[in-house]
């Protein structure tokens, strides 16, 4: 039995509303379980420079988690006067995976930036980030496209990312933060919304796992997915 109560293949109840900011061009909030996360998308007619006058257009995210969107207040990053390794590495993760959704020649030379802020931390934050990133990445297009910035749509397909573990001897969907604390195995599944794979991130976390076992976790992930692809174009269609 999982301590939430769900089914082995069952996600978190998954929420996405839209538009609750003001100023960006794309934006909303994601709820997965009790992981909540802000993503805004901001739009820029300029490139970094290694790509400037290519033609490419160029994606890329931020990710950070709020003083007490955990059981403890942590210490702003901008008071250590630094990032810490783990909030580099999701970004890094988040931009890379949201670019694998993108035709960078149809988006033209123009910068994308996804803000990822996490106001509450219940487990699977980077898969969140991903997920809502992409439909504020979505809608920032849909308005480039509106206006005839952009003729040919930039994106190829959703882009969403769920969790998937081994949790009690047993291969489990959406993991929320007591199983993802006790998991024997957890992995990060990234994929785009035809079910071609972006990244899979996973590792032992005590327990070792069979290729039958991860091949059961990638069906799971397939599931979830799927489901989450649904629900980022019922709330992006221009």
């Amino acid at each position: 039995m999982r301590p939430s109560g769900r089914d082995l293949s069952e996600m978190r109840p998954v929420s996405i509303e839209v538009g609750v900011t003001k100023h960006a061009e794309g934006s909303c909030m994601i709820k997965m379980g009790d992981t909540h996360v802000l993503c805004t998308a901001t739009i820029e007619d300029r490139v970094p420079p290694f790509i400037k006058g290519s033609g490419l257009g160029w994606v890329t995210a931020e990710y950070g988690m709020l003083p007490r969107s955990t059981t403890s207040r942590m210490r702003r990053e901008a008071a250590a006067g630094k990032q810490g390794g783990r909030t580099v590495e999701i970004q890094r993760l988040i931009g890379r995976s949201l670019r694998a959704g993108v035709d960078r020649v149809a988006l033209g030379e123009r910068q994308i930036t996804v803000d990822c802020d996490v106001i509450q931390a219940d487990g699977g934050t980077r898969c969140a980030s991903i997920t809502g990133g992409w439909v504020a990445l979505r809608l920032a297009v849909n308005k480039l496209m509106k206006t005839g910035a952009v003729i040919s749509d930039p994106l190829v397909s959703p882009v969403g990312a769920v969790s998937c573990g081994i949790y009690a001897g047993q291969p489990v969907l959406d993991l929320d933060y007591p199983e993802d604390s006790e998991a024997g195995v957890d992995g990060n599944f990234v994929m785009l919304g035809d079910g071609r794979l972006i990244e899979v991130q996973m590792s032992a976390e005590g327990a070792t796992f069979t290729r039958p076992q991860m091949d059961e976790l990638m069906a799971l992930a397939e599931k979830g997915v799927a489901e989450l692809a649904e629900m980022q174009k019922a709330v992006t269609v221009a």
